[in-house]
């Protein structure tokens, strides 16, 4: 059962924030409840992140982007906004936000798919130690979960 959850979003929830989302299952496993949205989604995930995160054995082939709620906000413990484009600060007060501002390939004149598995290797890293980070905090010396602990503190 998952005792803290994790909100990803970037602007379009088609790339970026579905790769730290599909990332954050496959390394944490049920541990942490992993979600993603955008703040303008499209109607369809990006081929390339597909094909990016299934060369590690992520599938995210049936991800619908979902639009950005207030809703999922609220139920988040911690929201990570993945990439520079997307912003938040006006729609959350008081909800603990992290920026990951990722590697950006295309500004180097690299494309296709060795851009997003330049990305995909960049948000790897960053949900690795998040994930551990996650762990570290929801289990306390009993060696049992609990929620009152798993609880990021927001400001």
């Amino acid at each position: 059962m998952a005792d803290t959850s994790v909100l990803f979003v970037c602007v379009s929830n088609a790339g970026k924030s579905v790769l730290a989302a599909g990332l954050m299952r496959q390394i944490a496993g049920p541990t942490i409840h992993v979600s993603s949205a955008g703040t303008r989604a499209k109607t369809a995930v990006n081929d390339l992140s597909v094909q990016a995160l299934a060369e590690v054995g992520v599938d995210i082939s049936d991800h619908q982007p979902a639009q950005l709620t207030a809703q999922m906000l609220d139920d988040a413990d911690l929201v990570v906004i993945v990439g520079s484009q997307a912003h938040l600060d006006e729609y959350c007060p008081g909800v603990t936000i992290q920026r990951w501002d990722t590697d950006e390939p295309s500004l180097r004149g690299i494309d296709g798919i060795d851009r997003m598995r330049i990305i995909r290797d960049d948000i790897t890293t960053r949900v690795q130690a998040l994930a551990a980070n996650l762990s570290t905090a929801i289990t306390p010396p009993t060696g049992q979960p609990s929620r009152s602990n798993a609880r990021i503190e927001r400001s």
